[in-house]
């Protein structure tokens, strides 16, 4: 059920008939071109006129982002055309009775002054500062403001698939934000388009007049109605009239074009942003009545004036100060309390053989990252992060402690489990990394580094150059998001060293819940704890996911009467789990693309198989061993150039050796065995290892 937004519920009543009032204020517009208007009539319409400017000019100011106000463009050709009719209206007033009404005759006799030329001469300077300066000033940022927003499109666009792809968004805020950004750019555009109308409203003005003042002293001097000059002192009061009441409105539409386009993304109105950003310190605002109190001193000038001002802005400058004091006391109490509540009793000895699981430590420069009072929020990534790996991996990881370390460089953060370093790398926190995905149009000059996570080649360029970035093809990160990235990565690869007896006991206890027989069957009877933790390790290892342990539990089950060797209950797990791992590594269109090894080769690797106190392993020469690594070596680098997952089938029977052999040359390489795919997948063999005659491996495509 729609729920109505209050301002909406308040307004129904008024926009009930919208479309119905705005067809009939076209026509009536229309209408003022065509056919005479009595001076009342005319009156009631300038008023009308000067109330809607007034109304547009305050909306725009209480306006926090310009999308809030997108029907402007429309509504500027609307109150253009309005104001083109008044004054051919009142032109025809004008040149056919010489009583265009009481409000242009008012105008004309408060701005004259008694004196037609001098006002004559200051409405001129009304209408050349708008033109000249309002006018042509709002018309270039909005061409300025449309080309840059149409230029960066591309590039935003870009970026909401990106985050899109990397889950990052669901599909109903990436076409929120599409839809965002389109507006935007049709906004603009119009923008750039109606400041136009502006234009050529103030010229029109300028011809307007001096068709009153012209046409008005030839009828005026034709008709009798008085001498030379009496006749040009009356038109001239009704021109400058007309025009009065016309530009004044016209001036605060050209203002308040100029405060939309000029307005930058903000969470409050320009009022409140001019207050809280002008007076946002108290020195210069001292110094500025300081200043005006100097002047005082000098002889010559007005001293009642700058005493006045001058101390005003002095008082205001010292009340800003006595603010920023109190403001100053209340930080340093609070800091007081905090240390107050920071402070413990003498640490226990034994806390200090704790050895945190995870940790992040940071450089001096990456300690913002963690703050939120900084803008930083790398523990709220840290938490995602931790959500991610249980969906993806099975497991509950610790909590990751994030502590700052002078004794690292500034710019640097490591990675450490249980104390010791499993990852570093250096980060730029004011700039962002920019990855080549393998398809960057032209490359941008940057500083030269690499992905941390993956290895790709990247640069870090200026925050300034997101957009830019983007649209020549690479995939833009903030720091943060890089640090994570890494730090996921680097805890799936040692995720099988966190996963310990406590850990494997929760999540057997959890799974006792719903699946209660297995559990009683398996654990104690047929395998210990540590016997299952050892298998759930083997699958941890090569990046398996354990979340369906009860599947898992079932296949032990099924296998431990005949055997307890953590290694064939693995494999076993495996064939268990054989959809899941198949879903692992298919591509889009549902394929797994693969290389296999000759069979002449997988025979040899089959005699080659032993058993040690270690496990099984390959027992092969030196030689042997370092040409089918190569030789593996070069299949990988093919398939991931060809956007492929490095795949390699095998027999069961040499699964895990193989595996073993390669895990450390070839971490990315996944050995799957035969009866580890699922039934129906769809399989393409793209190449073949070859070892004939026992010497050099090679790739047959």
């Amino acid at each position: 059920m729609a729920v109505q937004s209050p301002a909406a519920a308040r307004s129904g009543s008024l926009t009930r008939y919208s479309d119905v009032a705005m067809a009939a204020a076209i026509l009536a517009i229309v209408g003022i071109l065509i056919v005479p208007i009595p001076d009342f009539l005319l009156d009631a319409l300038i008023a009308f006129n000067l109330s809607l400017s007034v109304i547009i000019i305050l909306v725009t100011l209480y306006t926090t982002e310009p999308l809030q106000f997108s029907v402007f463009p429309s509504l500027l050709l609307v109150t253009t055309l309005f104001r083109l009719a008044l004054n051919i209206a009142a032109t025809k007033l004008i040149l056919s009775t010489g009583e265009p009404g009481q409000i242009i005759q008012a105008f004309g006799n408060v701005v004259l002054g008694g004196n037609f030329v001098v006002g004559f001469i200051a409405f001129l300077i009304l209408v050349i500062v708008q033109f000249v300066v309002i006018t042509n000033g709002a018309g270039r940022v909005a061409e300025v403001a449309a080309r840059f927003t149409l230029d960066a499109l591309p590039g935003k666009q870009m970026s909401i698939d990106a985050d899109l792809n990397a889950g990052h968004l669901t599909d109903e805020e990436a076409r929120e934000r599409r839809r965002q950004i389109e507006q935007e750019a049709d906004f603009y555009g119009a923008m750039d388009g109606a400041s136009k109308f502006v234009r050529g409203d103030a010229t029109a003005a300028i011809l307007i007049m001096i068709i009153n003042i012209v046409g008005g002293f030839a009828i005026g001097m034709l008709n009798g109605r008085g001498d030379a000059l009496t006749v040009l002192k009356t038109y001239s009061i009704l021109t400058v009239g007309e025009g009065m009441v016309s530009q004044i409105p016209a001036l605060m539409i050209s203002t308040a074009t100029g405060f939309l386009v000029t307005r930058t993304g903000s969470t409050t109105n320009i009022g409140a942003d001019v207050a809280g950003q002008l007076m946002a310190r108290s020195r210069p605002v001292l110094l500025s009545g300081g200043l005006l109190l100097g002047l005082f001193l000098v002889p010559g000038f007005p001293k009642l004036p700058l005493m006045i001002v001058g101390a005003l802005v002095s008082g205001v400058a010292l009340m800003l100060m006595k603010d920023e004091n109190r403001e100053a006391v209340a930080r340093a109490i609070e800091a007081q309390k905090e240390q107050k509540a920071a402070a413990k009793p003498a640490e226990d000895p034994l806390k200090l053989l704790t050895v945190d699981t995870l940790l992040l430590e940071l450089g001096s420069n990456l300690v913002p990252l963690a703050l939120p009072d900084e803008g930083g929020d790398l523990p709220d990534r840290v938490a995602a992060a931790r959500r991610q790996i249980a969906v993806d991996l099975g497991i509950v990881l610790p909590m990751v402690r994030i502590k700052d370390n002078l004794s690292l460089r500034t710019n640097q953060y490591v990675i450490k489990m249980r104390d010791q370093i499993i990852g570093r790398h250096e980060l730029m926190p004011n700039h962002l990394l920019a990855i080549d995905p393998g398809s960057v149009i032209t490359p941008l000059e940057g500083i030269r580094t690499v992905d941390p996570a993956f290895g790709s080649p990247a640069i870090w360029v200026p925050r300034s150059l997101r957009e830019r970035a983007e649209m020549c093809g690479y995939v833009v990160a903030h720091p943060a998001a890089v640090l994570i990235t890494h730090l996921t990565e680097t805890i799936k690869a040692h995720a099988h060293e966190l996963l310990t007896r406590q850990e494997v006991q929760s999540l057997v206890e959890h799974l006792r819940e719903h699946n209660k027989v297995v559990v009683d069957e398996l654990i104690p009877g047929l395998l210990s704890l540590g016997e299952v933790q050892k298998v759930l390790q083997n699958l941890l290892r090569e990046r398996v996911s354990i979340r369906d342990l009860g599947a898992i539990l079932e296949a032990l089950a099924d296998w431990a009467p005949r055997t307890k060797d953590p290694d064939q209950l693995t494999e076993y797990a495996r064939a268990a789990l054989s959809r899941q791992i198949t879903r692992q590594y298919v591509n889009e269109d549902g394929v797994l693309e693969a290389i296999t090894l000759d069979p002449t080769l997988e025979r040899s690797l089959r005699d080659a198989v032993q058993m040690t106190p270690t496990g099984v392993m390959l027992a092969l020469d030196p030689n042997t061993a370092g040409a089918l690594l190569a030789d593996l070596s070069r299949a990988t680098e093919r398939m991931l150039n060809e956007g492929q997952n490095p795949v390699l089938l095998c027999s069961s029977q040499i699964r895990l050796a193989l595996k073993r052999l390669t895990e450390r040359n070839l971490p990315g390489l996944a050995i799957l065995a035969y009866n580890e795919v699922e039934t129906g997948t769809d399989v393409r063999v793209t190449g073949a290892v070859d070892a004939s005659d026992g010497r050099t491996a090679e790739l047959a495509a």
